[in-house]
């Protein structure tokens, strides 16, 4: 694959580990997870490795302000405040809703204001009739603004999960030399699609023949496919491939989408207590956390069988832990 030209940003590649006592903890398959949420760029997550290129680019056409959007506690949005200092570049994001009080400013949120992020809330306002605002205002004071999509989930971005899946594929030949190593499944979050994507091209790319499967942490199944499968073809043309794409390549399991997006429910409660007592690894409510209670659900379905290897892909977000303090911790009287 040809890599478009990147802003280095992340520690690569990511940790490739088993995680034995969690399987354990299941009586189900062998489990093992590509550590994402150690990218290493303000507490890490999959947004680094999709900023990598889309800073790049920015820095390319002359950029000096990056624009993006996203909800209150929004990984990508405190990644991109991240990548933007690193780069030298002024930061706006743009945040749905309203702010909040000043005593609730916690987890990502805190974190955006100490990064120097200039904040735009939306308010009433589509949060992405928002974002055309505020560039639109940093254009005309005279600023050279470069907006970043939900996500960082456009062909650029996406691209930098097909160069994942070959990291990954790389360090699976690696651990085969000593003892043979692949995976049945490949199980992550999906939202905004792009990692999705990408991870489909990489897949294509490399020869991959197992399931490549998105967890719906906010979309319907025919919603999150489509979004993702729109992305395919500009992925794979930024990364100079060809390759031909049908409807079965975009695989997508919505029935763990729990009470939407953000809401925390006993499924991701259980979910991140399981991975943080068994293996020492933090998950987040929003996002990994409820991929990762997908992942247990099929399981228990019995949909995935104790003679399968899986590999969860850890998209980061433990940041944002501490706004969902009171609902991780439940009653304790």
């Amino acid at each position: 694959m040809k890599s478009p030209s990147r802003f280095p940003l992340a520690h690569l590649p990511t940790p490739l580990e088993r995680m034995d006592r969690f399987g354990v903890a299941l009586n189900g398959p062998e489990i093992w997870i590509k550590r994402d949420d150690q990218t290493g760029l303000a507490t890490g997550g999959n947004k680094t490795r999709k900023l990598e290129l889309l800073i790049g680019e920015a820095l390319q056409q002359g950029a000096d302000v990056v624009l993006t959007v996203g909800a209150v506690q929004s990984n990508h949005c405190r990644q991109t405040a991240a990548a933007a200092a690193r780069a030298g570049l002024d930061c706006v994001l743009v945040l749905r809703g309203y702010a909040p009080p000043r005593d609730q400013w916690t987890g990502n949120l805190l974190l955006n204001d100490l990064l120097g992020a200039r904040l735009w809330w939306a308010e009433e306002s589509d949060p992405l009739d928002a974002l055309a605002d505020a560039a639109a205002g940093q254009r005309a004071a005279g600023r050279r603004p470069y907006e970043i999509p939900y996500g960082g989930s456009n062909g650029l971005g996406a691209a930098a999960y097909a160069l994942a899946f070959e990291e990954l594929w790389k360090q699976v030949e690696w651990v085969s030399r000593s003892e043979p190593l692949s995976f049945d499944r490949v199980i992550f979050a999906s939202s905004s699609g792009g990692t999705h994507a990408g991870l489909v091209v990489g897949a294509k790319a490399c020869g991959y023949e197992g399931q490549v499967l998105g967890i719906s942490v906010d979309k319907t199944g025919g919603h999150l496919h489509e979004t993702v499968s729109m992305l395919l073809a500009p992925t794979a043309e930024r990364l100079g491939l060809d390759l031909r794409f049908g409807p079965e390549d975009v695989q997508v399991d919505d029935r763990f989408m729990g009470a939407g997006y953000a809401v925390l429910t006993n499924a991701e409660r259980e979910a991140v207590r399981l991975v943080a007592s068994t293996e020492g690894i933090l998950l987040d409510p929003v996002s990994s956390g409820k991929a990762m209670a997908g992942l247990i659900g099929l399981i228990r379905k019995g949909e995935i069988g104790a003679d399968e290897r899986v590999l969860f892909w850890h998209t980061g977000g433990s940041a944002a832990l501490f706004a969902y303090a009171d609902g991780l911790l439940g009653d304790r009287s």
